[in-house]
């Protein structure tokens, strides 16, 4: 791989020599702009708008503009005379855990490649000194005519770079959260819990870019001439999602039919408030139970009682009758 920058890596006292090499590329089929009329290739030229004559690149310089419009020029040698002691050298200045670092921060990725024997050692050094300690370097260090701030890990058995924007360069996100109160029940996380346990982990290196490789087969058709097939966007579900549960249950099902399960069914997980409200009724129960038994006992008592008394109190009754 070719590389894109040569410098140094200074870590303390030591000076590793290294090379940057981009880590990523892009697939991204790109266009021209042309004439529809005859096909004809449009190109943008440059244009000096006070004598609107075409200039070379020679001719082009570098200036700022400043609140009221006017130009004020900057040469190549205005900013090389500026103190940029990283010019040439990742500075290393801190080592933190991964974790802390926002992946809102992350940028261009490059691999960081030892170059030269004698840096072979120093390079393996730090590359280990990162695996052990499960850290990551944080460095400074200037591309393209600015310093810049990069985050050093290991990859492999490489260290990788990755830029970093500056944290003043991160918009806070004010506006962009609901503003009206939502309230989320526990059914519906259980729901979703069972969704994200549906669709599960994924092997990164399988997903690819299927616009791309439609993009790419109808230049192919068009190219020889060929029909090219027409197709429909892939049918999903839209509009507005009026019953979020019965959503959920869908797409947990939809996931286990794409998964090539069986039986391909809604599981209901409890729900943690009815599961409270059983558990709080299976104690109250037998307290119930036993108090309907305590009420019966009584009540059949009272009626034994009542019948002795009456059978007591006949004979009186039928000698009155008699006299």
């Amino acid at each position: 791989m070719r590389s894109i920058w040569n410098g140094a890596i200074s870590f303390g006292l030591v000076s590793i020599p290294i090379k940057l090499v981009n880590a990523t590329e892009n697939h991204s089929i790109s266009f021209r702009q042309i004439h529809k009329e005859d096909g004809g290739r449009i190109r943008y030229r440059k244009v000096c708008e006070l004598e609107e004559r075409e200039v070379s690149s020679a001719e082009i310089g570098k200036a700022y503009e400043d609140s009221d419009g006017s130009m004020i020029p900057i040469t190549d040698e205005d900013l090389a005379s500026l103190p940029l002691p990283t010019a040439k050298t990742i500075e290393i200045v801190a080592f933190v855990p991964a974790a802390s670092i926002d992946p809102l921060q992350m940028d261009a990725s490059y691999y960081l490649s030892a170059n030269g024997v004698p840096a072979a050692k120093p390079y393996t050094l730090l590359r280990e000194a990162l695996k052990r300690s499960e850290k990551v370097a944080i460095a400074k260090y200037a591309l393209r005519g600015r310093e810049r701030l990069g985050m050093l890990r290991v990859v492999d058995d490489v260290i990788a770079m990755h830029g970093l924007l500056w944290p003043d360069e991160i918009r806070a996100p004010e506006g962009v959260a609901p503003e009206a109160p939502v309230s989320v029940r526990d059914a519906e996380l259980d729901l979703a819990d069972a969704l994200m346990d549906t669709l599960g982990s994924v092997d990164l290196k399988t997903l690819h870019d299927d616009y791309r490789e439609a993009v790419e087969e109808l230049i192919a058709a068009k190219a020889s001439g060929g029909a090219v097939a027409e197709k429909g966007p892939a049918e999903r579900g839209g509009g507005k999602v009026l019953d979020l549960m019965s959503a959920l249950e869908s797409s947990v099902r939809a996931a286990k039919e794409s998964r090539g399960d069986e039986e391909a069914q809604v599981t209901q997980l409890p729900r943690r408030k009815q599961a409270a409200k059983k558990a709080a009724a299976k104690k109250t129960q037998p307290a119930k139970k036993s108090t309907a038994k305590k009420a019966a006992t009584a009540k059949k008592t009272a009626g034994t009682k009542k019948t002795t008394e009456t059978k007591k109190t006949s004979p009186a009754r039928n000698r009155r009758s008699s006299a």
